[in-house]
C-alpha cells in the first residue's frame, strides 16, 4: 500500500477507535475533494489539448 493509502487507513482507524466525532475531516469529504480536483484537472487538460490542437485556427478569433 502506498504512503498515502497507509496514512488514510490510519486516520480511519483512529477515528473508529475514538468513537466520537471531534470535527475531523470525514472520508466522504476526502472523496468529494479528490473527485472535484480530479474533475478540474481533467477539464483543464481537455481544454489544453483542444487549444494546442486547434491553435492555428484560433488565431483570428
Amino acid at each position: 500500500m502506498s504512503g498515502a493509502g497507509q496514512w488514510l487507513r490510519g486516520r480511519i482507524d483512529q477515528g473508529r477507535a475514538r468513537g466520537e466525532d471531534r470535527g475531523d475531516i470525514s472520508i466522504t469529504t476526502v472523496i468529494i475533494w479528490v473527485a472535484a480536483v480530479g474533475g478540474a484537472l481533467l477539464i483543464a487538460g481537455t481544454i489544453a489539448v483542444v487549444v494546442s490542437r486547434y491553435n492555428g485556427m484560433l488565431t483570428g478569433i
